[in-house]
C-alpha cells in the first residue's frame, strides 16, 4: 500500500507515536474505503493492531432522529465492513474529549489519527484529546480534494479567488485512492447492540426518518446512477426543481459514506463536457470554499459572519415595512402566503432535503418575511439543521448567510429590506422552471397550501 501524501496531514500536538494500537478515531469521514485518514492509520499501524473509534453524542448542534437514524445505519455497515478486514470498531457514547482519552489508555494505543473538521465543536474536542494523550494525535483532511489547510491560510473573498489555488494544486492530490489492505493483527471489539444505541440517544424524534437508503453501498450506487442518468444535462436542468437533475449526494457527503474525491474521479472520467465542468465546480470549488470559510471566520455560523457592506446594508433597512411576519412555527409549518415558499418547505419536511435553486428562494423570502435579519438567521439555521439530512455542515452555513447576506456575493441594487443584498422572487422562479409544477408535486393533500 503506498503512503499517503503528508501534506494532507496535520499534527494536533508534538507527541511522539508509541508501540501500541493505532486508534483511528472516526467522525467526519464514516466509510471504509476511499479514506484517507482510515489509510494513514493503517500505514502508521504498520505490524501493530489498527481499531477504530467512534463516539456518538447523545445530542449535537440541534440534529434530529431524522440525522441520526442515517447515520447510525450507515456505522453498521462500517462496523461489518471493518469486520471483515479484522479491524475492531469501537463505539462510546458521551463527550468525545473523555471517551476518546479513556478508548486510548484503555488500549494502550501508540497513536491517534482522525479526521479533518472545520466547525468549531469538532475542533474543540479534538484538542481537548490531543492535549489530553500521552501519545500523537494526527488530523487528516479526507473531505476536501485539496487540502482545506494547503490550499488557504486565510479566508477566501469568494469562488474566484480560492478557484485558481484549487487548480493549482489539483493534479497533486486529484489522485487514485489506493486499496486498505488488512492490518498484520487483528485485535477484536465487541459487537454493538445498537438498537441498545438507539435507545441511548436523546433527541427530537417528532422529525422522522425519510426513505433515502444510507451507507456507503448505497452512497456508491447513487454516484453511479447520477452519472449514468444526469451528468449529461446536468448544466441545463441543475436549476430545475421540476427536472430532478441534482445528485442527491449531498446527504452521503456530509456524512462521510461517499468520499468526494471518489465522485470527482468517476465524474472526471466521464469526458461529460458541460454537464462534468458544472458539477466539478460545485462539487470541488463551492463545497471546499465553504470549508475554507468555516476553518477562517470564528463567526460562521451566525449573522456576524456576514461582510460589512451587508451588515451595515441590512442595518440600513432593518426598520423597512416587512409585506409580511411569520413566527417560526408558521415558517415550519410551511403556513405563509406563497404557495412556491410553502412547497420548498414541504420538500424539506418529507423529503429531508431541498432542491438547490429552491433553497436560495427559501432562505431569502426568511429575511423578507422576518421582524429582523437576526431572528430571519435564527429561524433558516435551525430549520435548516433540524429536518435538511446535511444540516450542521459549512455547506449550509455559508448556504444561509450567501442567501441572508451576502458572503461569497456582491452588492447588488438596493432595495427594501434586503438593501444591496441580491434579491431573488417568485417571477425570476417562474422564467426559470415551471412553478405550478413543482407547487403542486409537494402541496398535494396539504391543507396548509
Amino acid at each position: 500500500m503506498r503512503p499517503i501524501n503528508t501534506q494532507r496531514t496535520y499534527f494536533l500536538n508534538q507527541k511522539e507515536q508509541r508501540p501500541g494500537p493505532v486508534i483511528y478515531w472516526m467522525s467526519r469521514e464514516q466509510r471504509v474505503q476511499d479514506n484517507w485518514s482510515l489509510l494513514h492509520a493503517r500505514e502508521l499501524a504498520g505490524n501493530a493492531p489498527l481499531v477504530v473509534g467512534f463516539c456518538l453524542v447523545p445530542t449535537f448542534l440541534g440534529a434530529t432522529l431524522r440525522q441520526y437514524d442515517f447515520m447510525l445505519r450507515g456505522l453498521e455497515e462500517v462496523e461489518q465492513s471493518l469486520k471483515k478486514l479484522g479491524i475492531g470498531f469501537h463505539l462510546r457514547l458521551g463527550d468525545p474529549a473523555k471517551e476518546m482519552v479513556s478508548l486510548v489508555r484503555e488500549l494502550n494505543a501508540g497513536c491517534v489519527v482522525t479526521d479533518f473538521d472545520p466547525l468549531r465543536i469538532k475542533q474543540q474536542w479534538q484538542q481537548a484529546v490531543a492535549k489530553a494523550i500521552p501519545v500523537s494525535m494526527i488530523e487528516v483532511d479526507g473531505h476536501n480534494v485539496v487540502p482545506a489547510r494547503v490550499v488557504s491560510d486565510k479566508q477566501e473573498y469568494a469562488a474566484r479567488t480560492i478557484r485558481p489555488k484549487i487548480h493549482r494544486n489539483s493534479e497533486i492530490f486529484l489522485e487514485p485512492f489506493p486499496k486498505l489492505t488488512p492490518p498484520a493483527q487483528t485485535m477484536e471489539a465487541t459487537p454493538i447492540d445498537w438498537e441498545k444505541v438507539r435507545q441511548s440517544i436523546k433527541v427530537d424524534t417528532s422529525v422522522a426518518p425519510v426513505s433515502i437508503t444510507p451507507g456507503e453501498k448505497a452512497a456508491h450506487k447513487a454516484l453511479k446512477a447520477f452519472i449514468r442518468n444526469d451528468l449529461q444535462d446536468y448544466a441545463e436542468r441543475r436549476n430545475d426543481p421540476t427536472a430532478e437533475a441534482t445528485s442527491g449526494l449531498s446527504p452521503y457527503y456530509h456524512f462521510g459514506q461517499l468520499a468526494p474525491q471518489r465522485a470527482a474521479l468517476e465524474v472526471a472520467a466521464t469526458g461529460k463536457g458541460e454537464g462534468q465542468a458544472a458539477y466539478l465546480e460545485e462539487l470541488i470549488i463551492r463545497r471546499e470554499l465553504s470549508d475554507n470559510f468555516c476553518l477562517y471566520n470564528p463567526h460562521y455560523d451566525s449573522l456576524k459572519g456576514a461582510p460589512d457592506w451587508a451588515l451595515k446594508t441590512l442595518d440600513e433597512h432593518r426598520e423597512d415595512p416587512r409585506p409580511y411576519t411569520y413566527s417560526y412555527k408558521q415558517f415550519e409549518q410551511a403556513a405563509t402566503h406563497s404557495r412556491l415558499w410553502n412547497a420548498a418547505q414541504t420538500q424539506l419536511l418529507r423529503s429531508g432535503t431541498m432542491h438547490g435553486y429552491m433553497r436560495m428562494f427559501w432562505a431569502k423570502k426568511i429575511l423578507e418575511w422576518s421582524a429582523t435579519p437576526e431572528e430571519a438567521y435564527d429561524t433558516a439555521i435551525t430549520l435548516n439543521d433540524s429536518y435538511q439530512l446535511d444540516g450542521r455542515d459549512p455547506n449550509g452555513y455559508v448556504g444561509v448567510l450567501w442567501s441572508l447576506a451576502g458572503v461569497h456575493d456582491r452588492p447588488w441594487q438596493t432595495r427594501p429590506i434586503y438593501g444591496s443584498v441580491r434579491y431573488m422572487n417568485e417571477n425570476g422562479c417562474r422564467r426559470k422552471f415551471k412553478v405550478d409544477v413543482y407547487c403542486d408535486r409537494w402541496l398535494q393533500g396539504n391543507l396548509l397550501a
